[in-house]
């Protein structure tokens, strides 16, 4: 097992892999991981029971769809009363997250627009729920990055561990 989450190596295999293309058939991971299809799924079908594993879906660039209004709202609720306000806002489509947070606000809130008025009728209806104190709005000019790789974080994370263990030496 490794420390990274408690997976082993093929875990960390299959979701390098996937994490660069998701569009891996189990035969090809299989291939590129130098095991078999079967022995592939139950890894799979293990990290999907355990939650790591939530789905293989693709990413879209809203933007191109005309979703190029982005909001990052932060929201101030009523002690007690924070988690039945997030997830009355979550169901919103236009919301793409929502996260407890610390500091001055209670909650933030991501959502694209494809109108000023879309994001408009949000607030305003955000603000009209009898627990929220107040918000603050902020628009998103440029995404300069959206989302992360595995495959990425894991080689950070092991350089980070070796460079740990030298300065252990």
């Amino acid at each position: 097992m490794d420390e990274f989450g408690k997976l082993d190596e093929i875990d960390i295999k299959i979701l390098r892999e996937m994490s660069i293309d998701s569009r891996h058939s189990l035969r090809s991971l299989g291939e590129i991981i130098d095991k078999s299809p079967i022995t592939i799924k139950r890894h799979l079908e293990a990290m999907e029971k355990r939650g790591i594993v939530k789905d293989y879906g693709i990413t879209i660039d809203y933007e191109q769809l005309g979703f190029d209004i982005i909001a990052l709202i932060e929201l101030t609720i009523s002690k007690g009363k924070m988690l039945e306000v997030e997830k009355e806002i979550a169901e919103d489509p236009n919301v793409f997250a929502v996260y407890d947070i610390t500091g001055q606000y209670d909650a933030l809130i991501l959502a694209k627009f494809r109108s000023r008025n879309d994001l408009s009728e949000l607030v305003k209806n955000i603000n009209s729920k009898e627990y929220v104190i107040r918000t603050n709005t902020h628009l998103i000019l440029n995404v300069i990055k959206e989302g992360t790789s595995f495959d990425e974080l894991y080689k950070k994370e092991k350089m980070k561990q070796k460079k740990e263990n030298n300065d252990d030496n």
